[in-house]
């Protein structure tokens, strides 16, 4: 066995829309994460938010489903 690593693949240059896109998604990924990350510092710092604070799942699944259904169509 060799100790030498595998080769890189090789790698497609993106068009300038394509890579656009990705970067877009990756900065609405990075902002979905910075908002899990101050949720969970903040139960660390605090601990958990009391029961009744919250809102039922049920709740917050109508709310979602009516946003959804809002929305307008997106092409894949």
């Amino acid at each position: 066995m060799s100790q030498q690593p595998a080769p890189a693949p090789a790698r497609q240059p993106l068009d300038e829309h394509a890579a656009d896109s990705v970067l877009a998604y990756a900065a609405a990924e990075r902002a979905k994460t910075d908002v899990l990350a101050s949720v969970l510092e903040d139960i660390a710092a605090h601990g958990y938010p009391a029961p009744e604070s919250g809102v039922l799942w049920e709740t917050a699944r109508d709310a979602h489903l009516t946003r959804l259904a809002d929305e307008q169509p997106r092409g894949a």
